[in-house]
């Protein structure tokens, strides 16, 4: 079995769980935009330098060009929003936390190019609509195909931490809000 097809299965529940918070944004209101973004802001900023400082540029040499954390910040500063505080980084101590922790961030681009549609204009979207290399995710999807699941325990328990991390974020916003 693939870590692609283990990751799949051992998360979903916890994918749900951020599905369903997610999906009460409605993003076509200036408001909960914003209030997505910044649950957004509490995680992608230091999962992204987790991975940096894990050395994840060894495992996906295009890494730079997939960051979106610049891109977040961007949409936020351009809507005149302040940062939120950031949550913890998960804590990525092997090549398997690293594709957990990258198995959560890049298959939420997907959801992003989804989500972007309902982001009317002149609202900025560049982080739910990045620009990275052609066909990445496709790049991405076949790796983790290609790697066996024989001890997957740390890529799952990575991935399911970056799962929480979104929850709380998302949580944490929408309490937040008057």
């Amino acid at each position: 079995m693939s870590l692609r097809s283990v990751l799949r299965a051992q998360t979903a529940d916890c994918h749900a769980e951020v599905d369903k918070l997610f999906g009460t944004f409605d993003l076509s209101s200036n408001v909960q935009y914003r209030t997505f973004l910044r649950a957004h802001a509490r995680v992608v900023p230091a999962a992204e330098n987790a991975l940096d400082e894990a050395g994840v540029v060894r495992l996906l040499p295009d890494w730079p060009e997939r960051r979106r954390a610049q891109l977040l910040l961007a949409d936020i500063g351009e809507l005149g929003d302040r940062l939120p505080e950031r949550l913890p980084a998960p804590a990525l101590h092997d090549e398997a936390a690293l594709w957990g922790a990258l198995y959560v961030l890049e298959g939420s681009k997907l959801g992003g190019a989804v989500l972007a549609r309902s982001v009317p204009d002149p609202l900025p979207s560049r982080y739910l609509t990045p620009r990275g290399p052609k066909g990445a995710i496709r790049i991405f999807m076949d790796r983790l195909e290609a790697i066996g699941a024989d001890d997957p325990f740390a890529a799952v328990s990575s991935a399911r931490t970056l799962f929480d991390l979104f929850l709380k974020a998302g949580q944490l916003e929408l309490e937040a809000v008057p």
